[in-house]
């Protein structure tokens, strides 16, 4: 960590932050429940903020942002590379701020980029080296989220939401595809017993998918306070705990773009 950036803080909290990822295929409504999960955090007093990805501020996330919106063309393993290092450049503010009490609500991780490059692995045979298990391995080492909360959506309710099909991915076989995946990531995690996945009826009223993502986030809070280590993306051994840094203040934050995804 860039000491110009941080200092050292007089006393360490008592627990770290939580991790909380909400995942789904596109329109799902991540980005709407994501910012009323943060405002009922805060409501509580839990000092909290929210992170997205691609975060499309940032240099890597500017030539992404290019590419989903169709204005650029790049090599399919490229781009993923591109996602890849839009999360490790967000990596270590990511840490500090959970290493300092603060709960992250993240709308799209690893999971995502996962799922959609590998996706276009089939049936395409041109795209066929974009295996899960290649797309996983860039993420290797990232914090892995204390629960993934999947926003479940057929591609009859998508389609029907505003603004389907404005950016690159946002085609129904395609979805479909992406969907198979998070189903195969979903159970990769809990064979392993790396992470747990909540899935939510994204159909719901708004109100609703608040509710039972609310109930999930409690839960987890619960478990993190009580002790639970944060532990590493697609680690081969569950003992082998993510690391936070010391505790520290002034920690750097980025804005992000806020179109629901």
């Amino acid at each position: 960590i860039n000491n110009n950036y941080y200092s050292p803080a007089p006393s360490a909290p008592a627990k770290r932050g939580a991790f909380i990822l909400l995942e789904g295929v596109d329109r799902c409504g991540k980005t709407t429940q994501c910012g009323l999960l943060l405002q009922h955090l805060l409501a509580l007093g839990i000092t909290a903020l929210a992170m997205r990805f691609p975060d499309r501020t940032t240099m890597v996330g500017q030539l992404i942002n290019g590419y989903l919106s169709q204005t650029r063309e790049m090599e399919d393993r490229a781009v993923h590379l591109l996602f890849s290092a839009n999360r490790w450049e967000a990596s270590n503010s990511l840490a500090q701020h959970l290493a300092n009490g603060t709960t992250i609500v993240c709308d799209r991780y690893a999971y995502s980029g996962v799922a959609f490059s590998s996706a276009k692995s089939y049936p395409d045979a041109r795209h066929k080296e974009l295996s899960i298990d290649w797309c996983k391995a860039c993420d290797i080492g990232l914090p892995a989220p204390d629960v993934v909360i999947f926003l479940d959506l057929t591609q009859e309710e998508a389609q029907k939401r505003g603004g389907y099909g404005g950016e690159r991915y946002e085609k129904k076989e395609m979805q479909m595809r992406v969907r198979q995946r998070f189903d195969e990531l979903q159970k990769d995690d809990e064979a392993s017993g790396r992470v747990p996945w909540k899935v939510v009826d994204a159909s719901q009223s708004v109100e609703d998918v608040q509710r039972d993502i609310n109930q999930i986030v409690e839960e987890t809070l619960q478990r993190v306070n009580a002790g639970a280590d944060l532990k590493k993306m697609w680690s081969d051994d569950n003992n082998d705990p993510f690391v936070l840094p010391d505790v520290v203040l002034h920690v750097p934050t980025s804005t992000s773009n806020s179109d629901d995804a």
